[in-house]
């Protein structure tokens, strides 16, 4: 069984991303994306704060410095989903690469699965989702979807420090509560089958 984890609350789920400072503290300022924000390019979105660790580097990383976590509708998270294929391609959920090809130009939503990270950054023996947004996709996340911005660069920072320091009881109590995810039936058959273990 495939599983999402992440915060959330009746009507929301948090996903992260990171950007340079010009994008992501105007975005937290204002709640919305600027004008700087490319539309026209796939962007990830990743309910998993430790996997957005490990993609940005604690937000020490060049024009990631700054962590993001952005609060988005129920209804448009299942939209993506529900408008979603697989990133890469696989022979037992596909009748071929071209049927996989066709379908990944039609999607304006990829989904992709990744091992979960610990505090540490080191893979574990679950995986976590990414969501690659584009097109109609990218337009409604930035432009419907989003109910508020938060620049959670100082929490990476705190984490951080406190990973190096070796307090890591400490460190895990500051973690964002990410639970596993209700989703609505009918999901597409790539989530199931494609999630790995939960």
């Amino acid at each position: 069984m495939f599983r999402v984890r992440a915060r959330h609350t009746g009507s929301t789920l948090t996903v992260y991303q990171a950007y340079g400072p010009a994008i992501g503290r105007a975005a937290a300022r204002t709640g919305r994306f600027p004008s700087a924000w490319k539309r026209d390019r796939m962007t990830w979105v990743k309910p998993s704060f430790l996997w957005m660790m490990y993609r940005c580097g604690w937000g020490l990383k060049e024009n990631q410095e700054t962590v993001l976590a952005v609060e988005i509708t129920r209804e448009g998270f299942h939209w993506a989903l529900r408008n979603s294929c697989l990133s890469h391609y696989v022979p037992a959920l596909h009748e071929d690469e071209g049927a996989w090809r066709r379908e990944l130009r039609r999607s304006p939503a990829r989904v992709q699965w990744d091992p979960e990270r610990d505090l540490r950054l080191n893979p574990l023996p679950y995986r976590s989702l990414q969501l690659g947004l584009s097109g109609e996709a990218a337009a409604r996340y930035a432009d419907e979807w989003i109910v508020g911005i938060e620049d959670v660069t100082p929490l990476a920072r705190e984490i951080h420090g406190l990973v190096r320091e070796g307090g890591l009881d400490r460190a895990q109590r500051l973690l964002p509560d990410e639970r596993p995810y209700p989703l609505e039936d009918g999901v597409p058959a790539h989530l199931v089958r494609a999630g790995g273990r939960s």
